[in-house]
């Protein structure tokens, strides 16, 4: 499960860039086919943002899909014990 710290700096680089390309969030919803109110939701980081949607909102952003998760290698992400790459050789 995606961490919360995670959710909120995809959402923070997703407002960051929107506002650069000084697009509204409708416009952005408008082209991935959502209501704004899921642009906010994201970019808040109340909600995970599925990978397809992420590809939809690169485009939309003109912008790799890595873009987002740049800066990431410094942040302390929780891991649970599903996340250990351990248990899946087991």
């Amino acid at each position: 499960m995606p961490s919360i710290e995670m959710n909120r700096h995809i959402g923070k680089v997703l407002r960051r860039r929107r506002r650069l390309l000084e697009l509204t969030q409708a416009e952005v919803a408008q082209v991935c086919g959502i209501r704004f109110q899921q642009i906010q939701k994201y970019e808040c980081g109340g909600t995970t943002i599925s990978a397809a949607r992420l590809w939809q909102l690169a485009c939309a952003l003109q912008v790799d899909i890595s873009y987002f998760f740049s800066g990431l290698d410094g942040l302390k992400l929780s891991r649970g014990p599903s996340d250990s790459l351990d248990s899946a050789a087991g």
